[in-house]
């Protein structure tokens, strides 16, 4: 990939632009908290060619969301586990919604 590339690829929430220090100074916490959210697979961090950790913009607002939950007094390991079923009940309701819309505009019309 060449540098004209990988600007182009800024805007894309699943690039992996930050390096685990650069993404722990901007969520206001340790690499270690990193770490404790890549064990308990909340997210998922990718490796540079060198091992490095490499986080995307939608990893840091995982992180920064279960941040909230650890500063609120939530221990780690359920903030995850509040994280991934908000996340299933999201995706639940847009499949809902689709349904919803489907059915809508596949119901046959009333004046007929």
């Amino acid at each position: 990939m060449t540098a004209d590339d990988s600007f182009g690829r800024l805007d894309d929430d699943d690039y992996p632009a930050y390096t685990m220090g650069r993404a722990a100074a901007m969520l206001g916490t340790t690499q270690g908290f990193l770490r404790a959210l890549g064990e308990a697979r909340l997210i998922t961090p990718l490796r540079s060619d060198g091992g490095h950790r490499r986080y995307s913009r939608y990893q840091l607002r995982i992180a920064a969301r279960a941040r909230e939950l650890v500063d609120h007094g939530t221990p780690i390991d359920s903030a995850c586990r509040i994280i991934i079923l908000e996340d299933q009940l999201e995706e639940a309701q847009r499949i809902n919604a689709e349904y919803r819309r489907v059915g809508e505009s596949s119901a046959p019309s009333a004046s007929a």
